[in-house]
Parts: C-alpha cells; structure tokens; sequence
C-alpha cells in the first residue's frame, strides 16, 4: 500500500477529527491520532487501519509527555506533511457568562485551547517536512461576540492570533486556522444542554474544506471550512 502523505490529528477518535482521518486514509495517507479515551481511540484504530496505516496514542494534550510521545511518533515515520491541532476542551456546560466563570476552569481551557497546540508544533517542528502544513481548528466564537461563549471564544481568539503571528515568523509553513461551522457533534451538544441540535450539519460536510487546504496551495490564513467545501463543489 502506497502512502505518500503523513498527517497528525489531534483528537481524532471522533467528531471532526474522526471524520478528517476517515477522508485521508481513504486517499492513503498515512495517520498518527491521538485521543483522551483508549476504547474510542481503539475503535478508531480498527477502522481506519484497513484503509491506510495509523499510529495512535493515548493521552492529554496538555501533558509534556504525550506531546514527547507525538512528536517520536512523527519522526519514526520519516516526518509530517500536516499537522491538525483539532482538540479542545469547551469548558463548563451549560456555558457560563464570565462573571460566573470558574477562572481555574478557564485556565484549562486556555491549557488545551491555546498553550497545547503551540506546545506540540513546538515539540514537532523538525519533523515537519519543507512545505508542511499546521491546521488550528478555530471557530466563529472566536471571532464573533456570543454570549456565554467568553471563555471558549476568547482562547479561540487567542488560538487565531497565535496561528496569525506563527505564520508571518515561518513563511516555509503554510499555517492555518479553520472554523469549521456549526457541527452536529458531542461537545456541540454539551454547549446546548438538552436542546435538539439535529439540524446542525454532520462534521463530514466539513471536511471537504480541510482537505482543499490540505491538497491546495491556498496562502497562510484564516479560513471558513464550510465556505471551501461550497466552492470545491461548484
């Protein structure tokens, strides 16, 4: 089986992690996944090694050894030609206003949201291949002001202005940040405690925005995933 790409997800044993992997071991490239939960990360493993060859490691972002671990995993197999910093953490559920935001919850929330994934470019940078490309998964409420979304939003916001300034010190990397839009997803639904959120979107209609980043040459930014998937279909 030829696999001429690498990539390493972040958080991929489901939602729109999953769903990414899914799409690029059927165009074989070659996987490293990682995930908080062994059984789902397992499961995962199953499934996606029949298409293409995966690596996966169980562990937290947030912790200097997982993020040791990952970037081993990535020069064990000759480098990355991408890496999707797609975990993240939403925080309390339901969403509290900031004047009632536990301030040590917060704190983990920037942990995962903001410090991580700079940690874990940090920790693979030289397993990054010339050319490679770093994926930040974002989201509108770091652009948009909703309320209840202060400490989500304001770590995204963070995530973005972080990516920004990464991508204006490494022009060899293309660096983006990605909203994926509204998606029918676990921690979607753990924003919306008890509400119905059928009609948001499945994560795989966004996928096709990833991927027009992650086949294109599309310059360093921020892009709307959902935006790149409707003009990849016309």
């Amino acid at each position: 089986m030829l696999h001429h790409k690498t990539a390493l997800i972040t958080g991929a044993s489901r939602g729109l992690g999953l769903a990414l992997a899914r799409e690029l071991a059927r165009r074989r490239w070659q996987l490293i996944i990682d995930a908080r939960h062994g059984l789902a990360l397992e499961a995962a493993r199953v499934e996606l090694s029949r298409m293409t060859n995966v690596i996966t490691l169980t562990g937290d972002i947030k912790e200097r050894a997982h993020q040791r671990a990952l970037a081993a995993a990535a020069q064990g197999v000759g480098g990355l030609d991408a890496l999707v910093n797609n975990a993240g953490l939403l925080g309390p559920s339901p969403q509290p206003p900031l004047l009632d935001y536990p301030i040590h919850v917060l704190e983990q929330v920037y942990r995962i949201n903001v410090l991580a994934p700079l940690a874990i470019i940090q920790a693979v940078r030289r397993a990054l291949k010339p050319g490679a490309l770093i994926i930040n998964v974002t989201s509108d409420a770091g652009a948009q002001a909703y309320p209840g979304w202060g400490g989500y939003g304001s770590s995204k916001a963070a995530l973005e202005q972080l990516s920004n300034v990464l991508a204006v010190e490494n022009p060899h990397w293309r660096v983006y940040w990605v909203d994926p839009g509204d998606m029918r997803t676990q921690m979607h639904q753990e924003a919306y405690p008890g509400e119905d959120i059928g009609d948001r979107p499945l994560p795989e209609e966004s996928v096709p925005g990833f991927l027009a980043l992650l086949e294109g040459d599309r310059p360093s930014g921020r892009y709307s995933a959902r935006a790149l998937a409707l003009e990849a279909a016309r």
